[in-house]
């Protein structure tokens, strides 16, 4: 039986309702950097806003787009914000708490905008020239700083609430003494290590044309002690930013530059940093410790950004035909690799992809890179197979896990189009990628929220669903794209364009109805196989459970209200309910060791895969959880 009550009401979607008094609305983590974390993987498990019920309601917000401040303050198209805005939610400032996104511009203009209205907050230059940068910006892990490339080749921090800028402590940082020649074409890359340290890091290359004396190299700095190291793609036995006519600098060695969208990939399972080289010679065959050169290779180090010792990284990687790369300017390193989480039946634990401009995808092992054991050797890949729409790769790889059957996929994006790759084992073991599906709507690094694929291309903004390919939201109002690529937090999707705009886009609100259901026991996990979802939960473990088709919740409903009870925890903790595979902060229920507690909740069921929730046993107990549906929301 259901019917619907009096009248409607409106639901935030992401909303958990805990006792008698709806909470405020449940935000989403900030989006601190390229591609969101330190591994780039493009993909966000808390959104939970905007979901496949209404990402076809996707319209620019009001007052947007707003025309950054870099074009009106300097004058020049320069100042376009080529890469990706970093957000950071509830800054305090002196007008109240605001959500922040930064933005690097062409021109070096670090840019701090309301997220809500696109108002500028603040913005410094700190250097007109020589040349420019694409770099996106970075937000420090503990929030309150701000990292921003700057033309005169160092990396400036600023505090984000008010654009102070810090000159202490070795900032601004040295990136480069070659500014004319080098540049950062990547993102700025965080990375917070297994022990706890945080490390800032900087790629450099040369800019259009491979002209000049420019040597690809990555900078490391320690956001705890200033101190950095370096470690140059091009004489790597010197560990020194080289200088132009005069010493120290790399004799005869040039190119190979560090300039994917990602730049450095940390792998947390492994603790180490990965990258890509560009175009370069490549003499570094059998570890000979005379030669120094590492073009068109994939190189791992230790977090700090340092290698094995003298000249070689910690692990590398390069193609049996990088002589082919290196004649035909089809860089290995116009991708970063991408982190591949590998299903436990593998015979090789830690996986990644690796594209580039010869319009391949190669599988790599990133525990043995070459499968030879060390660096300075060639071949080595597990499979190596054709970018599904042809042509080169310049553009970020965006990761995704099904959390339906707990695959692993990966898109690709170019100027053909945009392919959907999934990665299997089979019964012996070993792993492979396939391509399930592609089509020719191109475009920039594409990136995934709460299960739906986004990604921008010349004046179109896409939502397609990441396992078919299928279209579910297209927009034409934007301008012209080069490296932007979109983030999608807090209910909004924002991207800037080459006309010097930033917009954002955001779904319909509308009212829902509520209809009560006579109450229903959907999850009981008492016993060793409870009949809705036993056994009991593990402390700390979370799981997740369909609800849609149960009770009689409809396969369109978005959120139930529910009684959640917790019975005997063996522990002292809470209970946390979010949509499925959202990762919410909100407790639903706290208790005591050997409790029988219970409380009501409304909770969204717009996660992923929609029409279900997680629980998560937040103490150090096991702890049965038991679900009673009372009604919900369409």
């Amino acid at each position: 039986m259901k019917t619907k009550a009096a009248g409607t009401t409106w639901l935030g979607l992401a909303v958990v309702a805990v006792v008698l008094v709806l909470a405020p609305p449940a935000r989403a983590s900030s989006w601190p950097e390229f591609n969101l974390n330190g591994q780039h993987t493009g993909t966000s498990l808390q959104e939970t806003t905007i979901h496949t019920g209404n990402v076809a309601t996707l319209h620019v917000r009001a007052g947007f787009p707003v025309t950054l401040p870099s074009l009106a303050l300097d004058g020049s198209p320069a100042s376009i914000a080529d890469g990706a805005p970093a957000l950071l939610q509830d800054v305090p400032t002196a007008s109240g708490s605001v959500d922040i996104l930064f933005l690097t511009g062409r021109g070096g203009r670090i840019m701090a905008l309301n997220a809500a209205t696109g108002a500028t907050i603040w913005s410094h230059r700190p250097a007109t020239g020589p040349q420019y940068t694409t770099s996106s910006p970075a937000v420090d892990p503990n929030h309150q700083f701000v990292y921003s490339y700057g033309l005169e080749g160092r990396v400036h921090k600023y505090m984000v609430a008010d654009g102070t800028e810090v000159t202490t402590g070795g900032w601004p940082e040295l990136a480069t003494l070659k500014p004319t020649v080098e540049k950062q074409s990547s993102a700025l890359s965080l990375a917070t290590t297994n022990g706890g340290t945080s490390y800032l890091y900087v790629s450099n290359g040369g800019y259009p044309g491979d002209a000049g004396d420019y040597q690809g190299h990555v900078t490391a700095i320690n956001l705890t002690t200033g101190v950095q190291n370096v470690f140059n793609t091009m004489c790597s036995d010197q560990t020194v930013h080289f200088v132009t006519g005069g010493s120290p600098d790399c004799t005869g060695g040039v190119q190979s530059a560090v300039w994917a969208r990602a730049g450095v990939v940390y792998d947390p399972d492994n603790d180490k940093i990965f990258f890509g080289t560009g175009n370069g010679t490549y003499n570094a065959q059998n570890a000979n410790p005379a030669n120094t050169f590492w073009g068109d290779s994939i190189l791992a180090l230790h977090p700090d950004g340092t290698g094995a010792g003298g000249r070689l990284p910690v692990d590398s990687y390069t193609p049996t035909e990088f002589q082919f790369l290196q004649n035909t300017d089809a860089d290995l390193g116009s991708t970063a690799p991408a982190i591949l989480p590998t299903p436990a039946t593998s015979n090789i634990a830690h996986l990644a992809a690796q594209s580039g401009k010869d319009g391949m995808i190669r599988l790599l092992n990133l525990d043995d890179l070459s499968g030879m054991g060390g660096p300075g050797h060639v071949s080595g890949e597990i499979q190596k197979i054709g970018v599904p729409q042809g042509a080169e790769v310049l553009t970020a790889l965006a990761v995704w896990v099904d959390p339906a059957d707990g695959s692993t996929w990966f898109f690709v994006a170019n100027g053909n189009g945009i392919s959907g790759l999934k990665l299997s084992v089979d019964g012996l073991g070993n792993p492979s990628i396939a391509s399930p599906w592609f089509h020719g709507s191109g475009g920039s690094s594409p990136v995934v929220a709460n299960g739906i694929l986004y990604h921008v291309g010349g004046n179109n903004v896409y939502a397609l669903d990441p396992t078919t390919g299928n279209q579910l939201f297209h927009d034409t109002a934007i301008g012209g794209i080069h490296w932007e690529s979109p983030i999608v937090i807090n209910g909004r999707l924002y991207v800037t364009d080459e006309a010097s705009k930033l917009w954002a886009y955001e779904p319909n609100a509308a009212p829902l109805g509520y209809f009560t259901v006579t109450p229903c026991r959907a999850i009981d996990t008492r016993g060793a196989n409870g009949p809705f979802g036993g056994p009991a939960l593990a402390a700390g473990a979370s799981r997740t459970f369909a609800l849609a088709g149960q009770c009689g919740v409809p396969a369109d409903a978005l959120a139930v209200a529910a009684n959640v009870t917790v019975v005997s925890p063996a522990a002292a903790g809470f209970l946390q309910v979010a949509p499925g595979n959202a990762v919410l902060p909100t407790s639903v229920l706290n208790f005591v060791g050997g409790d029988l507690r219970a409380n009501n909740a409304v909770v969204s069921l717009t996660g992923n895969p929609v029409g279900s929730l997680t629980v998560t046993d937040a103490s150090s107990g096991s702890a049965n959880v038991l679900i009673d549906i009372t009604g919900y929301f369409k």
